[in-house]
């Protein structure tokens, strides 16, 4: 027998939970210098969550939990997007690719002074 009613039948599993960011990046193209002649390839897509847990971990020095605690997240969760994030630069780098940095919609930017 179907369910029916708002909510069912979008997907399955839970909703995301909210991932908290410390901001929002500026920049979100990076496109590799090829010379005109040669072949674009298709561009690899980041999210804002993938971007932020390679920042907190590889950039600032977080350990993964430290970085969930900030984010709202378990430790699974932050390595899971680190091994994406780092995956998708180190494509970026040896494939000559442009990456786009795009939000999901369950990103919340983390106000200044707020821990949690």
């Amino acid at each position: 027998m179907p369910m029916g009613g708002p909510g069912w039948g979008r997907g399955r599993g839970r909703r995301r939970k909210r991932r908290m960011i410390g901001f929002i990046p500026q920049v979100k193209h990076f496109y590799p210098a090829l010379s005109p002649l040669s072949q674009p390839k298709p561009p690899i897509f980041m999210t804002y969550e993938e971007f932020e847990v390679l920042r907190l971990v590889d950039y600032e020095g977080l350990t993964q939990e430290e970085a969930g605690k900030r984010m709202g997240v378990s430790r699974g969760t932050v390595w899971r997007a680190l091994t994406s994030a780092r995956k998708k630069v180190a494509q970026m780098l040896v494939e000559g690719r442009e990456l786009i940095i795009l939000p999901q919609g369950n990103e919340m930017p983390r106000r200044i002074g707020e821990d949690i």
